[in-house]
């Protein structure tokens, strides 16, 4: 097997936990002391430092939301001087204002260091050719995949997104072994191989990593089909640190969270308390080694249960499984909880082809799935296309439990993402728009 750090990616549960313990109680005295939000939240919880000696007295902190981060934008969560930070990335900012993080010289080199941990668990080496083609500026995904790449030891391409017949052409002339970009942009991809007669059997690619939003297992396998290689889930948020906080091993049966460095927990998203081992509910993560922005029991809000048993690939830090959805992205059609995950599902599960595909929500919590036809998705008759018609609102009806209609477009008609996808588009007032 590969590992990067073998010593801790193999470390005994106790072993892990102590280290744990040891960078959590550390770690909450820096933020009581340097971060006036936290020292805040603390007194009125009750809670002082020396309170917090162990994991297990995590429970006993408050927790922190993405409010938090608006409401003291740009630099009031810092626990360094702005001295100290040497890098600046944000959020989109697309529900309000762009949460802001920072990073010191080591948070940087903890990034590449987790990043080269995840290319190692898809069996990456210094051999490797990485394409890395997330975008890269305020986004996170571009230069973190980046600097992991070049700390592993492997050639680095920073094709960054878009310019996809170039993509192509880099993958092909180049030699590129992993590709790392999102999963609707890895379908783009294929479609223009078909469009433009280009063979999977001119590339030398063995694995790509996708992440950056919410895929399944039928989009996976599509990748997988289409592009010649077997396709990976990594996961990562700004706030916390970028991609790499958790990725897929070769066994691809959840992604290993480099605990050494960020506690998981599993929370009631609605009573926000703790869940036992194997129960699926929101995620929260503890920063226990990042300087400048260390996030203490921050909501992610994405749906996850996590297994702590020991994968085949040796590894014992805990899995996570792929989020089920988002607690902000669920629509809510006429007293139902849906996820748009759901509705992809069900789709791909039907018609592992239907992978242009977008959600709208109406007046009356209609909800309407548009599908984007393709070549030879129908025979000539009408029949077939109501016949289809019906299947899918059968199946897609079924996985979500409220009635929906299907709507076709054109090939060609709905917009092509080179980054994350947009496909919710929520028409009520109020309404969020989502990928």
């Amino acid at each position: 097997m590969n590992y990067f750090l073998k010593e801790i990616e193999t470390a005994p549960r106790h072993e892990l936990e102590a280290l744990q313990s040891q960078r959590l109680s550390s770690k909450i005295k820096q933020v009581y002391e340097n971060v006036k939000p936290y020292r805040a939240k603390m007194e009125a919880a009750g809670v002082k430092p020396e309170d917090i000696k162990s994991v297990k007295d995590l429970a006993r902190l408050p927790f922190t939301e993405k409010q938090d981060l608006r409401d003291n934008y740009p630099y009031g969560m810092f626990a360094v001087p702005m001295s100290e930070v040497v890098r600046i990335h944000a959020s989109s900012g697309t529900t309000g204002k762009q949460t802001v993080v920072g990073y010191t010289a080591n948070d940087i080199a903890l990034w590449a260091q987790c990043a080269a941990r995840s290319l190692a668990a898809i069996g990456g080496t210094k051999d490797d050719i990485v394409q890395v083609a997330y975008g890269y500026g305020l986004f996170t995904g571009g230069l973190g995949m980046h600097y992991g790449a070049e700390r592993l030891g492997a050639v680095t391409i920073p094709a960054s997104s878009g310019n996809s017949l170039r993509q192509l052409e880099m993958f092909r002339d180049f030699g590129t072994t992993i590709a790392c970009l999102t999963p609707s942009y890895a379908l783009s991809l294929i479609e223009l191989m078909a469009q433009k007669g280009i063979n999977k059997a001119d590339f030398k690619l063995k694995a790509a990593v996708c992440g950056a939003e919410p895929w399944t297992q039928e989009m996976r396998l599509q990748i997988q089909k289409g592009l010649g290689l077997k396709a990976y889930d990594i996961y990562g948020l700004s706030e916390i640190l970028g991609p790499s906080v958790s990725c897929e091993c070769v066994e691809q049966c959840g992604m290993h969270i480099c605990e050494d460095h960020f506690i998981p927990e599993i929370v009631d998203p609605d009573t926000f308390e703790p869940l036992p081992a194997g129960e699926q509910g929101e995620l929260v993560f503890t920063c226990i080694t990042k300087e400048a922005f260390p996030l203490i029991r921050y909501r992610t809000r994405d749906i996850v249960r996590l297994d702590y048993s020991e994968c085949k690939c040796g590894r014992t830090l805990v899995r996570m499984m792929k989020p089920q959805g988002r607690t902000d992205d669920m629509l809510i059609i006429k007293g139902v909880n849906v996820f748009p995950s759901q509705i992809e599902a069900a789709l791909l599960g039907f018609d592992p082809n239907a992978t242009q595909y977008e959600i709208h929500v109406f007046k009356g919590d209609a909800l309407e799935v548009r599908i984007e036809m393709y070549d030879g998705m129908f025979r000539d008759s009408i029949g077939s296309i109501e016949e289809y018609r019906r299947k899918a609102i059968e199946e897609i009806s079924s996985a979500v439990t409220v009635k929906i209609s299907i709507k076709f477009d054109e090939k060609g008609q709905q917009k092509r993402s080179e980054g994350k996808a947009k496909r919710v588009f929520d028409n009520r007032a109020g309404g969020n728009n989502h990928g």
